[in-house]
This record gives structure tokens, sequence and C-alpha cells, in this order.
């Protein structure tokens, strides 16, 4: 049998229904009780059977406290919890007498655009409890029961404004109760742990938490959060199986009246728990109308393949924007580090020709204001942008979720999709704004060591409360702690709306079975089930897309076999592929099945398996859809720069590749040099070139005599046509050569060779800024918007020493932070001679203006040229010593 159990019938479902609308009418308008007294209320899920779930209200006759017991059938999930609030006006946790109590049925159908199941329908009794306190203050208590799970909140009625100084809530496991739990962190970047409920170390910890109780699990979580209050998180003492809720401020303020968001448990056995929409179900509904626009998808995702580095080259992203036109992949993002640049328009262009739609990353502190807001939204979506990438939130406060508030209403009316990092966990985000694709909100693979264990207690945590952005397939950064197999199962047993992709071109060429799959793996999920596993251990998932199953596997343990039962499946014969490990690498199995047979699939050690199953039919031999690729192709050019004195010449070579997934036709590879400037040398053609051929070109520029010094731009471009897409029209993709002309009998610094050199961070780099740790991995040097050709490139604290022997009489420079680091960044610059320090300037900052010295050096033997920390620490510290000369 399945974690899920055997299915519930219709019939006794409806006469359960009948009982329970029965019920809810004879207690719409149940009696209130005599102030004083106490009572105790049974919740129970609509159609209650012997196995249901109930919620016991209580209040103690003695103190007028309130508690709240959770079972499932039999068995006490949450002991006797305490309930109550407090706030500046009323202690209401205590000296409470009922006043009323109303039960209805709650019964909703909604659609959403990401997520496990796309259509859903939510079944809830409801009942209002109102108490009053000392004074007469009145709370109001409403308590949901559904057959997934329960949840509460508090609703505290009239106008004005409320505050709200701490909740009592707490959840009471028993000690010996199994645990799963992760530290809390506003940014919910830590991994999940085994421990027991009494014995876990004293501390906070993070939503959702897993318990299991008998053979009944509850993930305690949080739901309906937003700028009316703010989040919390759990607070356990050790020896003790209550987890207390704390708010993330000291007091809360809101205008009344005011629902505090639900303190949710997701009650029932692990599929209930991974299949729940609960958390969904208790959200507000959508606030955008037309949804249309609303497309999630695949990603590929540059960051885990040259960091920001890849981010400043246009080259580089034009090149990820073909890998996903290549895999039938709508989307890329590009990460932190294209704000420096001015050629993101130019990249949205040619990822629109190519059918490709660009998502941008932003730092929430570039749009923490309606001010900032209002000029970027509007500008990268002019640009053609589909949706951003928000960044380092990294709280839980109720300013920033007033904030979350504005950026998702404004977000939502420039029709931009939204990907949250560093970002809170979703409490049912995506029900009310349906154009969050995902959050981050996870130990992913990013941090470069995720093991086998943490990657099986997500299923159970994490990503069972909402989309979760792992970011798998980064094969080419960090320690591999799980099969090739498993790591492509990642992409159906992890939701997310958006999947970013997180492999380099490379990955994906030496993985063809595994590219093969992820061209075919949607992103959402018309149905969810569960087939087997244990939190820590592993995970085995079958989702449905229309009608197809995909399937996906993970394990931390030994290798084995897998016996996967396919009862989900509906009558008639299925075709089931299958993508395991091989001794060689993934490869592909293929069998005809029916739902009373079960797949026998042997796994590695921490491995498991992914796979799709369809519709057999005599003569077919795959699940797989048409694709519609274009071709993966590489155009270089070089030398990427040069140097050529009036009237003298520079060569230029190109070269054009067809990768993978070919033809491509009608091809010319030409050289655009400016105007004045003569090319020497052919543009070669070719009808068609199939993968693997290219074409390659050698040409010689003549600079004019008359040319003025400075650096000229020169473009190796190439023209095809991709025939399996008709329609596309001409594809273009362009590579820079830079030709610099130097000031006649100017001596450049960066020319010259260094005595001694150290540097902040990586090495020091010449006629480029500041890199990462490898020579020559920098960007352009550019200051306040300026191009410079020529200079020393720095990162506080360093220096560089060159000997002049006395033969030069003055040393000149623009100095400033390099624009790389988005006006970030204090340094202070010194030029010494020969000990003596002959200049040093003021403290500049990222957004000033470039400074030019002029320094006399008549006499000195040994230069140094020195950038020191502007005071406030070293981060992005990128300093320029640009169009450093030297005169005679």
């Amino acid at each position: 049998m399945s974690p899920g159990g055997p299915r519930r019938t219709l019939l006794p479902a409806l006469l359960t229904l009948l009982l329970s609308t029965a019920l809810a009418l004879a207690t719409l308008t149940a009696p209130a009780h005599a102030a004083g007294t106490g009572g105790s209320w049974t919740v129970r899920e609509p159609g209650g059977s012997r196995d249901a779930v109930t919620a016991v209200v209580r209040l103690d006759p003695a103190d007028g406290t309130l508690t709240l017991t959770v079972r499932k059938g039999a068995t006490t999930v949450l002991a006797p919890s305490p309930l109550g609030i407090v706030t500046s006006a009323a202690d209401l946790t205590s000296g409470l007498g009922p006043v009323s109590r109303h039960t209805r049925q709650v019964t909703e159908r909604y659609s959403m655009t990401t997520g496990k199941q796309l259509r859903r329908s939510a079944r809830m009794t409801e009942t209002r409890f109102t108490f009053a306190g000392r004074g007469g203050a009145r709370l109001g208590l409403v308590v949901r029961v559904a057959d997934d799970g329960v949840a509460y909140r508090y609703v505290l009625p009239g106008s004005g404004t409320v505050t709200v100084e701490r909740e009592a809530s707490a959840f009471r496991l028993p000690g010996s109760a199994q645990a799963w739990l992760t530290p809390y962190s506003p940014n919910y970047e830590r991994l999940y742990a085994p421990a027991t409920a009494a014995d876990a170390d004293t501390g906070a910890y993070a939503y959702p938490a897993l318990f299991r109780v008998g053979d009944t699990y509850a993930l305690l979580t949080e739901s309906d959060v937003d700028g009316r209050y703010d989040a919390s998180r759990l607070a356990h003492t050790r020896g003790d199986g209550t987890y207390e809720v704390r708010l993330a401020d000291p007091a809360v303020t809101s205008e009344g009246p005011l629902a505090t968001p639900w303190r949710t448990a997701v009650v029932g056995d692990l599929a209930t728990v991974t299949e729940s929409t609960l958390v969904d179900d208790l959200a507000p509904p959508s606030r955008i109308a037309d949804t249309s626009w609303i497309r999630p998808g695949a990603v590929a995702w540059s960051w885990l393949d040259g960091f920001g580095a890849a981010q400043r080259s246009l080259a580089a992203q034009q090149r990820f924007v073909d890998l996903s036109a290549a895999r039938g992949w709508p989307y890329t993002l590009v990460d932190d580090g294209w704000k420096t640049t001015d050629w993101m328009p130019e990249l949205i262009a040619y990822a629109r020709e190519r059918g490709v739609q660009v998502l941008l990353w932003v730092h929430y502190g570039d749009l923490d204001t309606a001010a900032e807001r209002a000029e970027f939204l509007p500008r990268v979506k002019a640009w053609g942008a589909a949706g951003l990438k928000i960044d380092f939130m990294d709280s839980d406060s109720q300013e920033r979720f007033r904030w979350y508030d504005d950026i998702l209403r404004d977000t939502a009316r420039h029709r931009l999709l939204v990907n949250f990092h560093g970002a809170t966990l979703p409490k049912g985000i995506q029900r009310t704004w349906p154009h969050v694709m995902t959050l981050e909100a996870v130990f992913g693979a990013e941090q470069g060591t995720v093991p086998a264990t943490g990657l099986t207690a997500l299923p159970y945590t994490r990503n069972a409360v909402g989309s979760m952005d792992y970011t798998p397939m980064g094969f080419q950064f960090g320690t591999r702690t799980v099969s090739d197999a498993a790591e492509l199962a990642l992409s159906v047993v992890y939701e997310s709306g958006f999947q970013n992709y997180a492999g380099s071109v490379t990955v994906y060429r030496d993985r063809p079975e595994l590219s093969r799959f992820l061209e075919q793996v949607p992103t959402v999920w018309d149905e969810t089930r569960l087939l087997s596993g244990r939190p820590g251990e592993s995970a085995t998932f079958a989702r449905r897309h229309g009608d197809r199953w995909f399937l996906g596997a993970v394990h931390a343990g030994a290798a084995g076999t897998d016996r996967v039962p396919l009862d989900f499946l509906g009558g008639g014969r299925w075709l089931a592929e299958v993508v395991r490990d091989g001794e060689g690498g993934l490869l592909r199995e293929r069998h005809v099945v029916t739902r009373r047979d079960a797949l026998e699939v042997p796994t590695a050690e921490r491995g498991g398996f992914a796979g799709q199953v369809c519709r057999y039919v005599p003569g077919r031999d795959t699940c797989d859809r048409a694709v519609t690729r274009l071709p993966m192709t590489a155009l270089t050019a070089g030398p990427a720069r040069s140097e050529a004195d009036p009237g003298g010449t520079a060569g230029v070579t190109g070269r054009f590749t067809v990768e993978e997934t070919g033809p491509a036709t009608d091809v010319r590879l030409s050289l655009r040099a400016p105007e004045g400037w003569t090319v020497g040398g052919a543009d070669p053609t070719a009808a068609e070139l199939v993968t693997g051929e290219g074409l390659s070109a050698d040409w010689t520029v003549r600079v004019p005599q008359d040319v003025r010094p400075g650096g000229y731009d020169l473009a190796v471009r190439v023209e095809y046509r991709a025939p399996g897409r008709p329609g596309s029209g001409v594809l273009r993709v362009e590579r820079p050569v830079r030709v610099f002309v130097p000031r006649p009998g100017a001596v450049y610094v960066s020319d010259l060779p260094f005595t001694a050199e150290r540097n902040g961070w990586g090495p020091v780099e010449r006629d480029m800024s500041n890199g990462e740790r490898d020579p020559g991995d920098g960007g352009p040097l550019r200051l306040a918007g300026t191009l410079y050709d020529k200079g020393i490139g720095m990162h506080a604290a360093g220096e560089v020493v060159v000997e002049l022997d006395g033969g030069y009489r003055r040393f000149t420079a623009d100095v400033g932070v390099d624009d790389e680091v988005g006006g970030k960044g204090t340094v202070a610059f010194e030029v010494v001679g020969d000990g003596r320090t002959l200049l040093a300037t003021e403290v500049l900052g990222g957004a000033d203006p470039a400074r030019h010295v002029d320094v006399d050096v008549t006499g000195v033997r040994r230069l140094t040229l020195r950038v020191l920390d502007g005071g406030d620490g070293v981060d992005s510290d990128h300093a320029d010593w640009a169009d450093a000369r030297l005169a005679p």
C-alpha cells in the first residue's frame, strides 16, 4: 500500500457531507454560554470518519484559559496547546468566558498557476468562537478543520489601531515524537536534521517543522501572512515537547479589525503531508484577475558557471540564451552583476529572436522605495524583461511584509513574474499572487554541498508548503552527494514554478539522457502522488501533467532495487521510460506495463531514477513530445584586444561552429569595422552546416593614418537560419574585438613590468578591472560610465611598484571605484615616490565621479600606486587606475 493508504470512495463522502451540513445548520446559532463558565467544543473535518481529523477547543473553568487539541482518529497528535493573545490594551490569554459559537462548511474551488495540483477543491469545517475577557475585551477564535489538517487564527474586532505584543500560541507534541527540524534564520537557508520533540536543542526553529506521533505526522507552519502582521518562528526549550509561537517583531501594530495569520498543522500520513494544499487553501484568493500572461517553465541559470563575471559578460549570457533555445526552455536568468553593464536591452532582443524570455536579478535594496520601483519596473518591462529574481530581503518583520505587499502589487501591475531569494517561506503567497513562480528559503544547491539526507528531507518539509527554488543540475559546482540519476530526479521530486537549472553547457552535452529528459519534464502539475519514502532517507513521487506521468526517486542510502507499484495509472497498457544510472553514465529503459505491474529499477548508492509514463499504442517507443529547438552554436573572435598605430594593421580571426541540434543554413561570417578602416580577407559562407561543422576566417584591418588615439570597436558577425523553426527569420550573433590606438609618445603603466604587487582579492589586472581569483577574469575598466582601454584594476588593500629610474616627469590617471560594483565600495588612492607620499586622495565611493590625478614624478626611481580601504570594510572595493600614463 502506498503512503497515502486507500482512497475514499465517493458515496461515503456524500453521506458524511450531508450529516456534517446538518450539524453545521444545527450549530449555526448555538447559544452563548454564561461568562465565567468552561466548555469543550469539537470541530471535525467534513464527512468525518472514525479516522477523521478533529480539533477540540477547551475553556478551563478555573482560570479562563484556552487550549486546542488535535487528533487523527484515536491518536492525539497535539496535546492541549495554549491559545491566546496579548495586546497593548488587553491580556486575552486568561480570564476568558464564552460568548458565541457559529459553525459553517467552507467549500472553495480555485486554480493555481504553479504547484503540485493546478485545480483545487478545499472543504473545511469552520467554527468561529467569541470569548470575552477582563473589562469586556473580545477575542475571536476561528478554527478550521479539513481532512489534511487543522488551522486557527485570532480575530480582534473593532476599529482603530491594534498593537499585538505576543501570542500565547504553542504546539505541544509528545516528547518522544520524532522530529525533523531546521534552525531558524530569516532566509530559511539551514539544513534539516532529525531529533525528538523533547531532545531538540534549546533555540528557535523555522517552519515548516515535521513531527511523527505514532503513524501520524504533523507539519507545523503558518498561512496568510502579509503586512497586517509579521511572520513567526517556533521557540523550544530542551527537555519539553512544547514549541511556542514567537513573533519576529517585539510588537505588531495594525488597523482593526485584525485577523492574525493561520497557525497551521497539516495532519496525516506522509502522502497527506506531501500532497496537502492546506496552506494555500487558507490563503486569500488571487488578486490577479487575468493570469493568462503568467507562464511557469524551465530556466537556464548561469550563476554556478561563472558567478559574477558571467553575469557581466554579454557573450556568456547569449550562450545561456542559446542553451535555452536549444533545449526548448522558455527562460534564462541573468543574476547579480548585469546592472553594471549597458547591454541588457540588446540581450533581451537577442533572446526574443530565439523564443526565449529573460529574467533579471535585482537586490531588494534597489526596490525598497516607491520611487525606486516607479523608475525600475517600467524600465525593465519596456526592455522586454519577463520577470525578476528579487534577493536579500532577509527578514520576517512586519515592515518587510508590508514591502512584500507593495512589490507584489507593483510587479503584478507591470506583468513581471517573480522569484524571491533570500526570502521568507511560502505561506499561501502563490495563491494570492499567482505571478510568484517560486521562492528560495532552502539550503539549496548554491551552498555547494548538500548531503543526501538533507535532499531527502525537503519533500516532506520545505517543499510541502510551496514552490522551492533549489536550483538543481549544477554538476560543475560543489561536491556531488547523489548520483546523476538522483540529481535528474530532483526535477520531479522538487516542485517549483521556475526550475532554475544550474548546469553549464558542457554538463548537459556530456549527459544526453539528462538533457533529453529535462526537455520533456514540466514545472507544474495536475496531480501529485507520493509513492514511497521517509524523511531523510528517500522519496519517490509520481506527478501528472496532462496525460503523462513523470516519476522521480532519490535515496540517501545504499544501492538496491526500487519496486514502484503502478496502481495510480488508469486501465489499459502504458509505456514507461526510466532513466537510471548505468556503468557508463545515464541509460534509458523502456517497459510496456499496466496498473497491476510494478517497476523494478536498480539504483546506485545515494542514487535514484527519473521516468515518464504515457499511453502505449503499437509502434510507440517513446513518451517524448516534439520540442522546438534552435541550433546550439558558438562564435569566437580574437584577439579580444589589440593595439595598432595610425596607418598600421591588426589581425582579426573569427570562428563559427554548430555544436548541437543542427543544422544551420544560409550561413555568412563577416567582419564589421569603423568607417574609414579597410578590411582585407574574404567573408566565408555555407548553404548548410550540420552539427560539428563550422566556418572560419582571417581578416587584416588597416587603421587610417589620421585616426585619433583611443579604443575602436570591431565586430565579427555571423548570420544564419534555423530550418527547424519556420518563420524565425535570420539569426545574428556578434562578438566584439577592440583595437586600441595609443597616444603618440605615451607610456602606459600597465605595459611596464611590476617590481612588486599585492591585491586585496585576486590578482592585479592589466587593462581590465579587478575580477575574481584568476588572472584575466576582470571586466572592462569603467568609471562613471566612461570606458577606458588602458589602466590597472585593483582591489583594496593593494599596491603595485614600477621602476622609473628617474626617466619620467609626470604621472596622470583617472581614479575611482569601478562601475561593476554598482555604487558600492569605498577606497582611497596614494601615489608614493621613493617612499614619499606624493598624492593622497579623499575617500571615493562607488557613486562618485572619477578623480583626475596629475603628479610630478621628476627624479622618482621607484613609483608605488596604492589603494586603501575607505574605512567601512573591503567589500566591493574595486579600484581603477584608469588611463594611467607616464610622460617623459
